[in-house]
């Protein structure tokens, strides 16, 4: 399954990919046309009884290909939980401009040295199983944000159409610009509610990891929650206020090595199954790094031992 518009590949690097994969495997090749094509392609392949589908894009086309996997599953027969060996496994080779779940997974950033794992791992039958998080009835990998953090995906989204690169400075700018204009900064609208445990109020943003790291500036992880894993259930890091001064204390311990950030205004929580994030008023949404516009509210479920992963 191949982005055609994939950053970092080339349609001679796709050639070469094909190449290498047909040389192990029967292959199909398939190219996304659109947004959602993925999860489409992904679902018929599925219910076909394909044994492994292989994703070529960013962390955009392996949310979508996932979450077709994991429609097909609840379609074919409602299997829940430990038996993902229903499904296809997930092979991913790296050709966003982050891939932040294929290098979560160990993966080499290179497409040609991802490639090369994948086939190993084909042919010596080495897979590994993993936990997915999911917001109300869609699922994601890594990461999911409500509030400042999705928003700053937002104007990253809006900057990339107008033709500027993904960089660590482009989403810098950003973060400095949506700090700047946003409106939460007094009144921050949102809450998270679990149950059997008193409501967490008055917070301005909301950071859910699946995994560690959240996400990466260039070659450096940045970890929020350094203890998040695929093993567990999901991690979340909520600022409290987003005041100037303790905001940026928050950011500049985000920007560590270590991560990890600490203070009054952070809320942290560890390993949970099930929470809900409630606001006062709308605010922005976004799941593995994609936008998906804005919410009010988003019930989170963590999913163990959903999906095989060839890695």
């Amino acid at each position: 399954m191949v982005n055609p518009k994939a950053t970092t590949t080339s349609e001679r690097s796709r050639d070469v990919l094909v190449r290498a994969l047909r040389s192990a495997v029967s292959l199909t090749v398939e190219y996304t046309t659109r947004r959602g094509h993925a999860a489409s392609l992904a679902r018929a392949a599925a219910e076909s009884g394909v044994d492994v589908v292989v994703t070529l894009g960013g962390d955009g086309t392996v949310n979508e290909a996932v979450n077709g996997l994991m429609t097909a599953r609840s379609a074919l027969d409602g299997i829940a939980g430990p038996r993902a060996q229903a499904l296809p496994a997930l092979a991913v080779v790296p050709g966003g401009s982050t891939n932040v779940f294929a290098r979560a997974l160990g993966l080499p950033r290179d497409w040609v040295d991802g490639t090369s794992m994948i086939l190993d791992a084909l042919r010596d039958g080495r897979h590994r199983v993993i936990g997915l998080g999911r917001a109300d009835d869609r699922y994601f990998t890594f990461a999911a944000g409500v509030g400042l953090d999705a928003a700053v995906v937002r104007r990253v989204e809006q900057a990339r159409l107008r033709g500027r690169k993904s960089t660590p400075s482009l989403y810098f700018r950003s973060i400095v610009g949506q700090f700047v204009v946003g409106d939460d900064r007094k009144i921050p609208p949102i809450s998270i509610e679990r149950p059997g445990e008193p409501a967490e109020m008055d917070l301005g943003t909301v950071i859910v990891q699946n995994t560690a790291p959240w996400t990466y500036l260039g070659d450096r992880p940045i970890n929020p929650n350094p203890a998040a894993s695929f093993d567990r259930g999901l991690d979340v890091l909520a600022l409290r206020r987003l005041a100037v001064t303790s905001t940026t204390r928050t950011l500049a311990q985000l920007a560590t090595r270590k991560g990890n950030p600490h203070g009054k205004q952070v809320l942290q929580l560890h390993d949970q199954a099930e929470f809900t994030v409630v606001a006062n008023r709308p605010q922005a949404f976004q799941l593995d790094g994609d936008y998906l516009g804005e919410r009010q509210k988003v019930h989170f479920v963590s999913v163990p031992e959903a999906l095989r992963v060839i890695c």
